[in-house]
């Protein structure tokens, strides 16, 4: 079987590369991505020779570049995107681009090519937001409404995805699935944001009042969940990923770090709350759980700790990572705005 994986390069595209060449070793992997700010193939160094894996670089949102890689392929997981809100604050442009245009032409590509499945990675933040009082949970009936430039933008590559179905029979899946956490996450999200920092000596930026709420999914947890859809998925249908059964405010979330790397709660600092902040994220994963047989493996303090110690062992990717042009958004993003 040939899969092409948009976005590989990235922190679950990577991670989802690493898992299905360990698990499904006759399959074939193309590796599609652009390698902008977020990709980074030092996270696929120990497979860059295997004869099924190959990178090709290329932006999804042009057709002449995607076409090519389309031919002969069976399956599409659809990583590739702007994934991160604070960004899509400062320039919703790039988020419309790669996330919309460039989901409508892999879907042409893949109309054309009649591909067997196309499998598109969302997330749960299409659906808005949820009071911290609020005892409902996200499920597959939800109502989208999404409430800021990222989400929207998922939101309508996740409409552009079903009508394709519906108006062309494309067969297709979506997740969409929790935060993410684990190894090879760019440190701009929050949780290995607050590790490095810690390790780096500075301080830990917390939003507005520290009691925003997420689902936190172990990618792994995510990788195998996709595994299970493309495997016993009904085409047509969406499927919700989460990985909690207990949530904790981000503040907790903090300090469960500073703890881990030995530090107190002086690492901890508030910052100037994000412009449409949603309050809380709670994913319903039940009906994954019944038709596919899938539910989380990882607990969230044992799996913390791990995460902890792999950005204490490589420091050396992280802080290649966090060089350069990523030190100016970050001053932008929370030293100008600390209090």
């Amino acid at each position: 079987m040939k899969i092409l994986v948009t976005g590989g390069a990235g922190f679950i595209g990577s991670n989802f590369i690493l898992y299905w060449i360990k698990n499904h070793p006759e399959d074939e992997i193309i590796n599609f991505d652009a390698l902008t700010y977020a990709g980074n193939l030092e996270n696929l160094k120990s497979i860059e020779d295997n004869p099924n894996y190959k990178f090709v670089k290329g932006n999804i949102a042009q057709s002449n570049e995607v076409g090519p890689v389309m031919s002969g392929v069976d399956i599409v997981v659809h990583f590739a995107a702007e994934s991160h809100v604070d960004r899509s604050i400062l320039e919703p442009s790039s988020f419309i681009l790669t996330n919309i245009v460039g989901t409508q032409v892999l879907l042409d590509a893949a109309l054309k090519n009649n591909v067997k499945r196309f499998h598109h990675i969302s997330t749960d933040e299409v659906f808005g937001e949820l009071d911290l009082n609020d005892t409902n949970k996200f499920n597959e009936r939800t109502n989208y409404n999404p409430r800021s430039p990222y989400s929207a933008t998922k939101a309508g590559s996740d409409h552009l995805v079903r009508a394709y179905h519906f108006t062309y029979g494309l067969p297709i899946t979506i997740t969409n699935c929790s935060n993410n956490y684990g190894p090879y996450q760019f440190p701009e999200k929050f949780i290995p944001l607050a590790i490095t920092n810690v390790i780096e000596g500075k301080k830990i930026p917390v939003y507005g009042d520290g009691l925003y709420i997420r689902d936190w999914l172990y990618v792994e947890d995510h990788v195998r969940a996709i595994e299970k859809v493309l495997e016993r998925g009904k085409v047509g249908k969406t499927y919700l990923i989460g990985g909690m059964t207990e949530l904790y405010p981000n503040i907790e979330i903090a300090k469960k770090i500073v703890r881990l790397l030995g530090k107190d709660e002086s690492f901890i600092e508030f910052v100037k709350d994000r412009l449409g902040h949603d309050r809380r994220y709670d994913v319903d994963w039940s009906k994954t759980k019944e038709e596919l047989g899938w539910e989380p493996q990882h607990n969230f303090d044992d799996w913390l700790k791990k995460t902890v110690e792999w950005y204490k062992e490589n420091e050396s990717w992280w802080k290649k990572v966090k060089s350069g042009e990523y030190k100016k958004y970050y001053k932008t993003q929370y030293e100008d705005g600390s209090r």
